[in-house]
């Protein structure tokens, strides 16, 4: 199984690129986030072939979006959980595992509205765990979860990104949801495992960078994670595409 995530920054702008992301990484689940578009915006392209799509966008703003591979899964049912605002959470159940696709508040004009957000964000997980279900939590946290997921001449302990109550609600969800942080998990002491660039002074080239973006899976997942590589590569978004690869 190959789950991706992917903050596009705009979808009508990058409609090509993830068209050839899809086409090159084949995975069973993409995640999107920050689609700024609505449905009838959403170019014709990005129906991929082979997909099913479902788009959750309200326009320039926002929004989030699944694609599940129909060898992997033929028919899915899309849903939102209640505290779906601002189109930032679309999940779907395959079996005994829901796939979700969040994006976070980034706090700077509402931190309140992100704190709230991510109470219910951890209510959303704690709840699926009770009920027996998986979890596969993808998608842009805009929490950098510890030091060493941030560059250090990008570190600053008032930042919105870096405050430490944001870093024990990151730790609170993984502990409700029995979730694990694939990323970290495999790359335990990288320095320079990354996933958001500044768009100046050449910030993705030099790889002075935070990590943002997430696949946070339950435990059971997650001990069948083999790779999870951030593509600082690929894309002209301010994130990278992050992929992971389960046996």
């Amino acid at each position: 199984m190959k789950v991706a995530t992917w903050n596009v920054n705009g979808i009508r702008a990058r409609h090509e690129q993830f068209v050839q992301f899809v086409a090159s990484e084949q995975p069973d689940v993409v995640c999107l986030q920050e689609i700024k578009a609505k449905l009838e915006q959403i170019p014709q392209t990005c129906s991929v072939e082979g997909y099913t799509c479902y788009w959750h966008g309200a326009g320039g703003y926002s929004g989030v979006a699944l694609h599940i591979r129909r060898a992997f899964a033929p028919e899915v049912a899309y849903a939102h959980p209640d505290f779906d605002l601002e189109t930032r959470i679309v999940q779907a159940q395959i079996e005994d595992t829901v796939f979700t696709s969040v994006y976070v508040p980034n706090g700077g004009k509402d931190f309140d509205a992100k704190i709230a957000f991510i109470h219910s964000l951890i209510a959303y997980a704690a709840d699926l765990r009770a009920r027996g279900l998986k979890l596969v939590l993808c998608g842009d946290m805009n929490i950098a979860r510890s030091e060493l997921d941030v560059h250090p001449k990008e570190r600053k302990p008032r930042a919105i990104g870096q405050l430490p109550m944001e870093r024990e609600l990151f730790e609170e969800l993984l502990r409700a949801g029995n979730l694990v942080d694939v990323g970290r998990m495999l790359h335990p002491d990288a320095n320079d495992y990354f996933s958001w660039w500044a768009p100046w002074r050449q910030m993705r080239e030099r790889n002075i960078g935070w990590r943002l973006d997430y696949v946070l899976a339950s435990e059971p997942l997650a001990k069948r994670a083999t790779a999870c590589p951030s593509h600082r590569e690929i894309g002209t978004s301010d994130h990278a595409p992050v992929v992971a690869h389960f046996s």
